[in-house]
């Protein structure tokens, strides 16, 4: 289970369907946020786990200007990755050969899961 440490984890309804989010108006200031960086904020309170991703990362994101020298590092765990067509088949091959290389070593090639 992840933490939420700025109270901002909810639920969202949806034609009989419970989904859990995160409200990022919760957090002082949020809106002034560039797009990407509200992205990198959900993403960082998604996976708060108070070891990889923690409260101070989040509020380092959160605080954000654009006036001032980075001084720490965070974690970023992405969902999805989009890629132009170029790009995807390339990928895509890599995730097949590597499925293959698990079959081989007697292991479960659905462990390999893009």
């Amino acid at each position: 289970m992840t933490n939420n440490s700025f109270n901002t984890r909810d639920r969202l309804t949806v034609d009989d369907t419970t989904y859990t989010i995160h409200r990022l108006d919760r957090i002082g200031g949020s809106q002034r946020l560039p797009y990407s960086l509200k992205v990198m904020l959900e993403n960082l309170l998604r996976n708060e786990d108070g070891e990889l991703v923690t409260a101070e990362q989040i509020g380092a994101v959160a605080g954000w200007r654009s006036d001032a020298t980075p001084y720490q590092e965070i974690q970023y765990t992405p969902a999805r990755v989009l890629m132009q067509d170029f790009t995807g088949v390339p990928c895509v091959v890599d995730l097949v050969a590597m499925r293959d290389a698990i079959i081989d070593l007697g292991g479960d090639p659905q462990r390999i899961n893009p």
